[in-house]
């Protein structure tokens, strides 16, 4: 089975192991989800799970009618996970149900967001001469091909809005699973700002 959570990120801070050795680590805050829909082979071509995260007062008629059907409470968040187990609807799923020391995840974010940022900063470019007779120091450079083919070739590397994308950190390890404040530590970063949402699943790397 597919091991799967939602949570916000916490932060970063630092444990120590048997051996005094520091290790890095980012705090999760995670679950709990309640279980919205059960997909099937038969009815809709795939196996998946649909979850809610997160109670929601608002949203629009759609949305409503989902969670009315399924008996739940709105959630803000919802999310399908393929190739996991079958589920009640409105089942809760605590961190613990799924996680254990050890156990190696892959978590998804959205980066942080840099704004509109030069070639050197977006791509690591190599940049100009920065003397004062130099007329080239932190610019893109060429951007044609002269007349073949007369064109700004795709993917060129140019200024442009740097971060805010999905990011996916594979093969964490899992150094802490506290199911009673839904706390979920792994070593090493995490993509994004504090408070942003993350998605954490099995390894697809991993045997665990």
């Amino acid at each position: 089975m597919n091991k799967f959570m939602l949570g916000r990120k916490a932060g970063m801070t630092q444990i120590f192991d048997e051996n005094g050795e520091t290790i890095p680590v980012t705090v999760i805050d995670c679950g709990p989800l309640t279980v919205v829909q059960n997909k099937s082979q038969e009815t809709d071509g795939y196996q998946a799970v649909k979850v809610g995260y997160e109670a929601f007062k608002k949203g629009n008629k759609p949305e409503k009618g989902q969670f009315a059907k399924a008996g739940v409470e709105p959630m803000r968040f919802l999310r399908e996970f393929r190739d996991t187990d079958h589920f009640e609807i409105g089942q809760s799923i605590n961190v613990a149900d799924m996680f254990e020391v050890g156990n190696s995840v892959d978590v998804v974010g959205i980066s942080k967001g840099k704004g509109y940022q030069g070639s050197v900063r977006r791509f690591g470019t190599a940049r100009g001469p920065m003397a004062h007779g130099s007329k080239y120091h932190r610019h893109a450079g060429s951007n044609g091909t002269s007349a073949t083919p007369s064109r700004v070739r795709k993917g060129n590397k140019l200024p442009g809005h740097l971060g805010q994308d999905r990011v996916t950190v594979q093969n964490l390890r899992i150094v802490k699973v506290d199911g009673e404040r839904n706390i979920l530590v792994v070593k090493g970063a995490v993509p994004g700002a504090r408070g942003g949402l993350l998605e954490i699943t099995t390894s697809v790397k991993s045997a665990q």
